[in-house]
């Protein structure tokens, strides 16, 4: 059986903040409390990665590595976007690197964002993603 939830993560070869996001997803998701988590990564620079990045209608391309978090329809067994139910809302945590319509992360290039998308950000989307839907 799948997971119930999967994190698209979209980058690029040779971007060290990709490697570094990535890596920090797999830690986290080595955790328990993730377990039903997984990971797919996105190149996109390959047909694949460029046309699930523009699937995904909510992501700046110039703000990758991002991240979208989506949860298995049991009815289909396809992933769909997890829903920001409070989309605008101020996130202390995230800041401006939080997605707008979906659950997820991009990376914030401003002076107040760095460019890092921390593993405590990743953690507040993961919790935000998987309370009770």
């Amino acid at each position: 059986m799948s997971a119930q939830y999967r994190i698209d993560l979209f980058g690029k070869t040779g971007c060290a903040k990709c490697k570094v996001l990535g890596q920090r997803l797999d830690k986290l998701l080595q955790k328990d409390e993730w377990k039903d988590i997984e990971k797919k990564y996105y190149d996109v620079e390959t047909e694949e990665g460029i046309i699930t990045f523009c699937e995904a209608e909510c992501i700046n391309p110039q703000r990758i590595p991002a991240l979208m978090l989506k949860k298995r329809d049991d009815a289909t067994g396809e992933y769909v976007p997890v829903i920001n139910l409070m989309p605008g809302r101020d996130d202390e945590v995230c800041g401006s690197s939080k997605l707008y319509q979906y659950i997820g992360l991009q990376t914030d290039y401003t002076d107040e964002g760095k460019g890092v998308i921390s593993p405590k950000m990743i953690t507040t989307v993961l919790e935000e993603a998987t309370a009770a839907r």
